[in-house]
């Protein structure tokens, strides 16, 4: 069903109500990771705080961390690292770049002291020679990650350049999220044009009291019939495509927001990817036979294109399907899904499209007693398969939910001795956690009525049991409001150190009562007697195992009508091969920038550096990369041509500019046939 909102100026905005966020679910951050699909996304005072989801990977200490340095065809020119205002860049804080007339933005991410989230501006006059040209601030505890995008405007409000930037928050505030907008007419002297602009109602509308908006993980802005727009990935309302008029960027306007999957069902996947998760990730629109056309990164939904000439009635035009079994990887069905970012092709024959995955192996059995029961891996933390018998075997002990604050004493590993845990050969001594909390009322707030033990990513909960000696930990999904015995579990992800790595699995919360043998309640708000005591043994064992299916890679699909066909897919060689699945960084694919004049794309690899493909009707081929000598995690990626300030060899030559996560900005040429 297609929501239109009011088109009134968004001066009224809303908080989300504390109940809702408490209630929602709670999501994962990592600022040591690679990106992240945006799942349910609360703020708080806590070791991180994005909507990331996965690997916790940072780089690069002496050899190990990531794969050695190399170039094929591709001349790094320049590099630069942004110190002002800030100093040297933390591992992880840079997130990605847009270019727009010869300057680079470059998104600061999320860190430990929240307090650098922003953008840094880059002149690239002289491309050999990148230099900081400035920084434009984000509000107080937001930060910028996947949106970047450039623009040049001439209506009748306004007449200039802008750069809109997306906001997500890494701890508890009363403003942010949505979308910035800055004029950048003189890159050196930006203006504010508006801040946390976006959605502030609920779901179905968009206007509403308060001052922050739904945090938003990607934006992108586009021109048709003398307006401008802007649409938005919520983090919140996982499904929704936010429309904004943008034609008075200091006045943005919503026209829409729509669920793809509620409006167009034929997207549905069928048999569902692994996971079977559906969000809207990122997202581009192009002129396209005189229409405008939306090109929907939508996770486990596929790649979706709409016709959104009039975004307040969009209309289908085609989509993928992942089908029934892993294309490179033999024997993985379902296969992994996980639509990133997705580009067309010069010529608007092909798409390339970006499957982002940061877990190499995949649950494979989960076992109460003899009974087997559903499983998944967890976004950041360490798999099964990283242990020395590849199986995760043993009783587990009760720890609550194990969140920083918490109020409860975790139990510590050495209060029990192997004995007592009835452990055998092999065993780990394994610590069993709670997602959340939410919805548990004994847990949340105390008789004042104030939070208390606010929920916390499932990297947090592995920080605490790491502290107390834990070898492994299994964390069980939160109370879903009805017997979840054969779903598949979600416990969210994101938020692992890399000094505190741990071994995690997630089940169903029916079969964490099923290891306990306590009667499960599946309604919210639920009751202290639904747990065991804190340090409980169970009486029953886990046992574990999970198998390899490769990291994320790309995709080439024809653009038409319908389900588009899949022309090819590709991955590097160490993201298919189990000896790359530890110790090596972040063997995944990011996203795709263009040529805009043959079917060439360049791509963010993460560790796997800078790729270059040609592609066509047989297929995707490598023809060129680069790694950096000391280790890459490439998160952004954008093609332009070098303007007439740059030496003479490089003028009007196709450039390609990268965002390193841990080192900032690299320009880089191709220089293959």
């Amino acid at each position: 069903m297609l929501k239109i909102v009011t088109s009134a100026c968004l001066a009224s905005v809303a908080l989300l109500a504390a109940a809702a966020t408490a209630g929602a679910a709670s999501v994962p951050t990592n600022r040591n990771s690679a990106d992240r699909a945006p799942y349910v996304t609360k703020g708080g005072p806590s070791r991180g705080s994005d909507t990331s989801a996965f690997s916790a990977d940072a780089k690069h200490d002496g050899s190990s961390g990531h794969l050695p340095g190399s170039s094929l065809n591709v001349e790094l020119l320049g590099k630069l690292e942004p110190k002002s205002p800030f100093g040297p860049l933390v591992p992880g804080q840079i997130a990605d770049v847009a270019v727009f007339k010869d300057f680079a933005y470059l998104n600061s991410w999320d860190e430990p002291t929240c307090s650098k989230g922003g953008i840094y501006i880059a002149d690239l006059s002289d491309p050999r020679k990148p230099a900081q040209a400035g920084f434009i601030p984000a509000l107080p505890k937001n930060y910028h990650g996947e949106g970047a995008h450039g623009i040049s405007m001439a209506t009748r409000a306004f007449t200039g350049d802008v750069i809109a930037v997306n906001n997500e928050t890494c701890a508890d505030t009363e403003r942010g999220g949505g979308f910035d907008l800055y004029d950048v007419s003189d890159p050196r002297n930006p203006q504010v044009l508006v801040q946390a602009a976006g959605d502030f109602g609920g779901e179905g509308q968009m206007n509403g009291p308060g001052t922050k908006a739904k945090e938003y993980h990607s934006v992108y802005m586009w021109k048709n019939a003398g307006k401008v727009y802007l649409v938005a990935s919520d983090n919140e309302e996982l499904h929704d495509v936010d429309i904004f008029d943008i034609s008075d960027p200091r006045r943005p306007k919503p026209v829409a927001e729509y669920d793809l999957l509620e409006t167009f069902p034929q997207i549905a996947e069928t048999p569902a990817p692994y996971g079977d998760l559906v969000l809207n990730h990122d997202m581009v629109v192009k002129e396209i036979g005189g229409r405008q056309i939306l090109l929907e990164s939508y996770w486990d939904a596929g790649y979706v294109m709409v016709d959104i000439t009039n975004p307040a009635k969009p209309t289908y035009v085609g989509d993928t399907d992942f089908g029934p079994s892993d294309p490179l990887v033999p024997g993985i069905r379902p296969p992994e899904g996980n639509a990133h970012q997705a580009e067309f092709s010069f010529d608007n024959a092909y798409f390339l499209a970006a499957d982002e995955d940061f877990n190499p192996y995949r649950a494979d059995t989960f076992s109460v007693g003899e009974a087997e029961r559903p499983a998944a891996e967890v976004g950041g933390g360490s798999s099964v398969a990283s242990l020395p018998d590849q199986t995760l075997s043993g009783p587990v002990v009760y720890g609550g939910y194990g969140c920083p604050a918490d109020p409860a004493t975790m139990p510590k590993a050495s209060d029990y001795t192997a004995e007592q845990l009835g452990l055998q050969a092999g065993d780990e001594k394994i610590l069993l956690m709670q997602r959340g909390p939410s919805g548990d009322p004994s847990a949340d707030y105390n008789a004042n009525g104030n939070l208390t033990d606010d929920a916390c990513f499932p990297g947090e909960k592995a920080a605490e049991a790491f502290d107390a000696g834990w070898d492994a930990i299994v964390l069980v999904n939160r109370h879903t409001g009805s017997d979840d015995t054969a779903g598949t579990p979600f416990c969210g992800s994101g938020g692992y150190l890399a000094d505190k790595p741990m071994v995690t699995t997630c089940t169903t919360h029916a079969a964490y009562h099923e290891v306990f043998e306590t009667t499960p309640q599946f309604t919210t708000p639920y009751s202290s007697t639904d747990a065991p005591v804190l340090g409980t043994i169970s009486p029953k064992r886990v046992t574990a195992t999970s198998k390899f299916d490769g990291w994320g890679y790309a995709h080439l699909y024809r653009r038409e009508g319908g389900k588009a066909a899949r022309v090819g897919s590709y991955a590097i060689p160490e993201a298919l091969d189990p000896a790359y699945a530890f110790g090596f960084g972040d063997l995944s694919i990011h996203e795709f920038a263009t040529d805009p004049a043959q079917n060439l794309a360049y791509s963010a690899y993460y560790s796997g550096g800078v790729r270059v493909f040609r592609f066509g009707a047989t297929g995707l081929t490598e023809v060129g990369h680069y790694i950096d000598p000391a280790g890459s995690n490439v998160w952004g990626i954008e093609q332009f041509a070098a303007g007439a300030g740059a030496p003479r060899g490089l003028r009007g030559k196709r450039l390609i500019a990268a965002s390193d996560r841990d080192g900032g900005l690299q320009i880089l040429r191709y220089t293959g046939g």
